[in-house]
């Protein structure tokens, strides 16, 4: 492998509704606190159990939120984040992205030199096990003429 970390990067609409607790989640990240390198965006930091956001299940820690209620985070201080959220009403609409790792990179994908995935032993055992059948069979045919 050559180190490189692949993602697949979706985006959601999640609707919820504000509970005794609030949306149920904490966030980090602004232009004044990167949570990510080169991305002053906001961040789920934790979901807050039996919180709106636990109950509704599709939120994750780690997602980036976009949007809240149409109103985009790009290039906002943390508490100006914070504010927002705490201000956004009792139904609250969030435009999130989550990030999957993916393993071994992109489907179907190899660079020249890099493994395919599958063990060599995974190929070679069965292949010396038919040789070893295919020897003994011959030895049994030969016996017999």
């Amino acid at each position: 492998m050559n180190g490189r970390v692949d993602y697949l990067v979706t985006e959601e609409e999640i609707n919820l509704t504000r509970g005794p607790s609030g949306l149920g989640f904490n966030i980090v990240g602004g232009t004044d606190q990167q949570y990510v390198s080169n991305d002053s965006g906001i961040f789920v930091s934790r979901i807050k159990e039996n919180g709106a956001a636990a109950l509704d299940g599709r939120l994750q820690e780690g997602d980036k939120i976009l949007s809240v209620n149409g109103q985009d985070l790009k290039n906002l201080l943390h508490q100006d984040a914070v504010d927002l959220f705490r201000n956004a009403g009792y139904a609250v609409s969030l435009r999130v992205q989550h990030r999957l790792q993916v393993q071994n990179g992109p489907l179907g994908h190899h660079s020249e030199g890099e493994p395919s995935g599958i063990p060599i032993t995974v190929v070679l055992v069965p292949v010396f096990a038919l040789i070893v059948v295919a020897a003994w069979a011959f030895m049994r045919y030969r016996q017999r003429l």
